[in-house]
């Protein structure tokens, strides 16, 4: 079966594999994570919060976008948004989102979902006692959010942050479907160009699995050192 792999292919191409299509997924991965982190920790503000209405639609925003396909998301957005763009604006023809772009906010957005739940699981997690001795020593409610609750709650999530950054990677694959020059995208142009499927796709599969399993063991060591014994 192996007898006619061309392994020169791999070599002749790793330079823009890596250099153009992983530092794409990379970067969008980095990105996605950051962005989607905040966003998230703001849905999770308006969940727990007491003001009228922003817990309903904090809610309904995370169980809808949860309940998505994300490669059907991404459709919506690069396709959709740019004739809503056109017709909020008032301009003659769609606005130009681009894929880079399309796929960064597509992903934040949809992430940021994940990323709130995960959150407010982080809050929940600390004892009441807490924000009430907070509040007992005079602190307004951002105060003992960002003192005491906050980092405390990040802390015991992190590993499970870090958990959904790996699967954030894995699906930053799904660019494909934007014709975009991720580390799939660039594998797969070169496969298709030297007619070396088998090669390529093996190739990536490989890298993404060594990748992850990498990430996934560090977020396990990270995890023991950090556990607070109860």
């Amino acid at each position: 079966m192996f007898t006619d792999f061309d392994f020169n292919v791999i070599y002749r191409s790793l330079g823009y594999l890596f250099l153009d299509g992983m530092v794409f997924t990379l970067t969008l991965t980095v990105m996605s994570t950051i962005s989607g982190v905040i966003l998230g920790t703001l849905l999770t503000m308006m969940r727990i919060g007491r003001l009228p209405f922003l817990p309903a639609i904090s809610a309904c925003y995370v169980n809808f976008v949860r309940s998505l396909p994300l490669v059907l998301v991404i459709f919506w957005f690069y396709f959709l948004v740019p004739w809503i763009g056109q017709w909020v604006t008032g301009a003659s023809r769609p606005v130009s989102v681009g894929p880079f772009l399309s796929a960064f906010i597509t992903f934040t957005m949809f992430e940021a979902a994940y990323f709130a739940e995960i959150v407010r699981a982080g809050i929940q997690s600390i004892p009441k006692g807490q924000p009430a001795a907070g509040y007992a020593l005079g602190l307004n409610y951002w105060q003992v959010m960002g003192h005491i609750v906050l980092p405390q709650a990040f802390r015991n999530v992190l590993p499970v942050l870090l958990t959904q950054t790996i699967v954030l990677f894995q699906d930053t694959t799904l660019v494909y479907v934007l014709s975009v020059t991720d580390f799939l995208g660039a594998a797969d142009k070169v496969a298709h160009r030297d007619h070396r499927l088998v090669e390529m796709y093996i190739f990536v599969a490989i890298i993404y699995f060594a990748i992850s399993y990498i990430a996934s063991y560090s977020v396990k060591r990270l995890q023991s050192r950090i556990a607070i014994v109860r």
